[in-house]
């Protein structure tokens, strides 16, 4: 049955949106700070992230983590963890509600209950450039979830086993000394490194096209806590036809950690654990 349009129905479309989470009075990053600090970086470790698989490093609070495409076009699939704590994570929920469905340079990556603060700043963004475009898509997306041979099994009836959230299991599973059992568990929502998302304009169906990035490209964010960073390379190359399978084009990520020189973050201290005191009205 056809739901009718009441009569009213053009003014309660016409009532103005009100955003939910103003963030006004949000603490803002030191930007001058970090700006300054990247003047003068040493790297001290690096990983190549292969095409259709994921990989992990460890980056101390105070450094850079810098995501660089190396070969060709390619999206990565990103996983936080503090490195003190793998129950806080990254919340690309509220990450999205607190800053947009699309993140850049000034954004803040935000942990999960009830830890939430921020693990990262992202401080560098060579696809700033790219804004929105007329579909409404847009780079570096905290939207989409990942692919995942779940989905996959739904939609296509067989398994999969290099989706992103396959990748980034076995990727966990290396750096902590889990099975995949234990490891499935704690692999969340992404942030969509270099990914290009939107939602349709008449479905509202969520869509991807072909990244804008290219070799030399690269997402660089500041570490606010100890971090562990696992990073899938996706199977769907730059996301321009699908994603989950072998037939696209795939290239590998690098991920490099910077030191900045002693000195330079003087005044920056760790943010600490969200102060809500948990009694949840009881």
């Amino acid at each position: 049955m056809t739901p009718i349009a009441p009569v009213d129905a053009d003014t309660r479309r016409a009532v103005k949106p009100v955003i939910c989470y103003p963030t006004e009075t949000l603490p803002k990053p030191n930007m001058t700070l970090y700006e300054a600090a990247r003047s003068d970086l040493k790297k001290v470790a690096d990983v190549v992230v292969p095409a259709r698989d994921a990989a992990y490093i460890r980056v101390p609070k105070g450094h850079f983590l810098r995501i660089v495409s190396i070969e060709g076009p390619q999206v990565g699939d990103l996983n936080l963890f503090s490195n003190e704590d793998l129950a806080e994570r990254f919340y690309s929920g509220k990450t999205r509600a607190l800053h947009g469905t699309h993140v850049t340079t000034g954004d803040q990556l935000w942990s999960c209950f009830p830890f939430m603060r921020p693990m990262a700043t992202i401080v560098a963004d060579t696809l700033g450039w790219y804004g929105i475009d007329e579909f409404g898509g847009s780079v570096h997306d905290v939207i989409g979830t990942r692919c995942d041979p779940y989905t996959g099994r739904l939609l296509k009836g067989h398994d999969y086993h290099h989706c992103c959230h396959s990748n980034l299991i076995r990727s966990m599973s290396d750096a902590c000394g889990l099975s995949v059992i234990e490891a499935e568990v704690l692999v969340h929502d992404v942030l969509n490194v270099f990914m290009c998302t939107g939602f349709t304009r008449d479905t509202g169906q969520y869509f991807m096209k072909a990244s804008p990035v290219r070799p030399g490209d690269y997402l660089e964010m500041f570490a606010e806590i100890d971090l562990l960073a696992v990073l899938s390379a996706c199977p769907g190359g730059d996301c321009s036809s699908e994603h989950s399978s072998d037939h696209a084009q795939c290239h590998p990520l690098l991920m490099e950690v910077y030191k900045p020189l002693d000195g330079a973050l003087e005044g920056w201290s760790s943010p600490p654990m969200n102060p809500y005191d948990r009694t949840h009205g009881r």
